[in-house]
């Protein structure tokens, strides 16, 4: 005789696995229903840097066919390369205060069971405003102050920026922000004499403040372009000026660098003094421009500033503009500087204290693209130098990127100023990503040299190119610990800001054509402008910067770009231009 039949049923219901057995002498639940759940390997909560990446795995208990689960993102933020068990979570470059992404992991066997991981941002450094524009004179944009320089010795920082910015490129002051402590404490004020705003001045208008310190006359030196224009606001001459300082903190009457010349204009001044006591030329001065004749000129003063030579030519009379000079410990002289309508970054020197200034020699090609939201920006170099004499210039570029979408910072390097490398990308993002980064400053540790040398660079940037007429604008900051082969992860120091927040100008939004950070002491500190919404009129773009040193974590990952090559036949997205477009009709 054949015993009793049984029989067994597998049932899914609402999350739960239910054993049913059945038999001839009766039926019952063999076992307890099985509970479907979702969780997290490790930690379900994760604090990612702006602009990186980090892989969440899902697990899901009791699910024997392994089905998985599928992924959601809210808020800010992307998945890529997701699988039934892990996905990536891709961070914006640029995040409000305080913002946080939820990704949802939820399983496929019962879509009312899920899992939520929680991104947060690491929170921007707290920033010190420097200054703010108190002036109340009818042609300016209140309250704006642009386009800061620094430099370092010792433990003072001297900045100086334009203050009540015009509509054209100039301003109704050049200010300045000093620090005798490390960056601890700052005192501002503006530089008196220069404009007719501020005790008393000759001139309507200032523009492109650069600062540097004379060690052998102890002396600091702001240079400056001091403007006279008519009743309708049009500027009719111009003079290079610079300001003199035993202490960062008291200024002087401006004094004269060349005669007062109209109509034609000059533009970005750049000062620096040779600081090596055992130079043939320590306590040389050299002060670069681009004069009346589109072509770049450079004085030397020998008396810490109180009297300026002829200005002189290069060889072949370049015509260039942005001219950051830096000097090495041996004196040689070395200037990079952006071609005449921006088609190239080139070089020039001077080996004999400004006697002579060699011809130019060509750095690379420029590729760059046009930044949206109607910003005023261009392929500027900005120029440092190291304490064995290496220079290090970095620009804007598109040649990493497909069809120019958007700038990368590349930077170049040089022993004599003649013989440069090719540009190597720096590797903030991916250039898959679609950041766009531009105007940058860079500051070298010069008690660090090649392969350990210390550079941090701070620079504006866009979190999607393709932003339309009005963007939201950031500032940010990596660093590399060995002279520029690999880099930190990028920190969001400000933003988001709205470019039409910012001082506007005839080619467009300004937060400077030019940044500038310095070391003290083995400490960065970076000055730069930050906006907040305007209130009617009045704006509300002021110097800033961090409270503490811009310093990554030692042991913090490092990004390289070695063996990146630039996309084939790679163009620029514009025709050959000014950079940026300068016009000085200062009329409202």
């Amino acid at each position: 005789m054949h015993g009793p039949k049984t029989f067994a049923s597998v049932v899914w219901v609402a999350g739960y696995l239910t054993a049913t057995v059945l038999s001839g002498c009766g039926s019952g639940t063999s076992a307890p229903p099985l509970v479907i759940s979702v969780s997290f390997v490790g930690s379900s909560s994760q604090t990612i840097a702006q602009g990186q990446s980090a892989t969440i795995t899902a697990s899901v208990s009791n699910d024997p066919a392994g089905k998985g689960v599928t992924w959601k993102v809210t808020g800010p933020g992307a998945l890529s390369k997701e699988t039934g068990t892990s996905a990536e979570y891709d961070a914006p470059a640029g995040v409000p205060s305080n913002a946080t992404a939820i990704v949802t992991a939820t399983a496929v066997a019962d879509p009312t069971k899920s899992a939520a991981f929680t991104v947060s941002f690491p929170t921007p450094p707290p920033l010190t405003k420097l200054s703010t524009d108190q002036l109340t004179n009818s042609n300016s944009q209140h309250a704006t102050e642009v386009e800061p320089d620094t430099f370092a010795s010792g433990n003072t920082i001297v900045s100086t920026f334009h203050v009540a910015h015009r509509i054209g490129v100039s301003s109704a002051a050049i200010g300045f922000a000093t620090s005798t402590d490390g960056g601890v404490t700052w005192t501002n004020g503006l530089l008196p004499g220069i404009t007719t705003f501020f005790q008393g001045g000759p001139f309507t208008a200032a523009s492109d403040p650069s600062v540097a310190y004379d060690a052998a006359h102890g002396q600091w030196i702001i240079a400056s372009i001091g403007v006279q224009d008519d009743s309708s606001g049009n500027p009719t001459a111009d003079q290079i000026l610079v300001s003199l300082s035993p202490d960062g903190l008291t200024w002087g009457n401006p004094i004269a660098v060349n005669p007062l010349v109209g109509p034609k204009l000059y533009d970005k001044d750049w000062i620096v003094c040779d600081d090596t006591s055992t130079s043939p030329f320590y306590g040389h001065c050299y002060l670069q421009w681009r004069d009346l004749n589109l072509l770049n000129v450079t004085s030397t003063s020998i008396d810490g500033g109180l009297t300026w030579q002829a200005p002189l030519h290069t060889t072949d009379m370049v015509n260039g503009v942005g001219g950051q000079p830096v000097v090495q410990p041996n004196g040689t002289v070395i200037t990079p500087l952006v071609k005449l309508l921006s088609t190239d970054m080139q070089s020039f020197v001077s080996t004999d204290g400004g006697a002579s200034w060699n011809s130019s020699t060509e750095i690379s090609t420029i590729t760059d693209h046009t930044e949206a939201g109607n910003l005023r920006s261009g392929p500027l170099p900005s120029a440092e130098i190291d304490g064995a004499g290496t220079v290090y210039v970095v620009w804007a570029d598109c040649r990493f990127r497909a069809n120019c979408s958007s700038n990368d910072l590349v930077l170049s390097s040089s022993s004599d100023g003649i013989t440069w490398t090719a540009p190597a990308r720096i590797p903030i993002d991916p250039v898959t990503s679609t950041v766009d980064h531009f105007i940058p400053g860079l500051a070298v540790d010069r008690a660090t040299a090649g392969n350990t040398a210390h550079l941090t660079l701070t620079y504006y940037y866009f979190p999607v190119s393709d932003c339309g007429t009005v963007c939201d604008l950031y500032v940010g900051f990596v660093s590399s610990q060995d002279g520029g082969q690999t880099w930190s992860a990028s920190v969001q120091i400000a933003g988001p800001m709205r470019t039409d927040w910012l001082a506007n100008t005839p080619s467009g939004f300004m937060v400077g054509d030019y940044i500038s950070g310095s070391y003290v002491h083995g400490k960065p500190f970076a000055v730069f402008a930050v906006a907040a919404a305007n209130s009617g009129s009045v704006f509300d773009e002021a110097m800033y910067t961090t409270t503490q040193p811009m310093k990554s974590a030692a042991n913090a990952a490092r990004f390289s770009s070695a063996g990146e090559m630039p996309v084939p036949n790679a163009k620029s997205d514009h025709r050959p231009r000014e950079s940026p477009h300068k016009s000085r009709r200062l009329r409202f």
